[in-house]
């Protein structure tokens, strides 16, 4: 979700318009709203209060949502305050099975990757 700063103005008008013709979703949008503010404050602590404002509104996959939550409150909590973000560590992981992926197909007439057309897209990767 763009961060409402960022919207440009007919973006502003088209979103007033919607969210006035729909409640559940004006509802859902301030919901979410606070829960990306919370996570860009690292504010783990309040997310309880946060989830009592999404009990007290009528928008099941919200309540879905945070009953998911509490499962595991601590987790959920450490993970809102941390400043320790895992993005990285996934980007690699995800190169790397795609260079697998794509050196071990099974398509009959497929060539496996060479090395330099692998060290040519690690390159690439590299400088993006």
């Amino acid at each position: 979700m763009t961060h409402p700063d960022r919207l440009r103005p007919h973006e502003v008008l088209g979103l007033k318009t919607v969210r006035a013709a729909c409640p559940e979703l004006d509802a859902a949008v301030e919901h979410v709203r606070a829960f990306a503010t919370l996570m860009h404050d690292r504010r783990g602590q309040d997310v309880f209060d946060w989830i009592e404002q999404v009990y007290d509104s009528d928008l099941p996959s919200l309540q879905q949502f945070t009953r998911g939550l509490l499962h595991d409150q601590d987790a959920v909590v450490a993970g809102l305050s941390s400043t320790w973000s895992s993005g990285q560590v996934e980007g690699q992981v995800t190169r790397v099975k795609l260079i697998k992926r794509a050196g071990s197909s099974s398509e009959p007439d497929h060539q496996p990757i060479t090395r330099s057309a692998t060290e040519s897209f690690l390159e690439y990767t590299d400088t993006r």
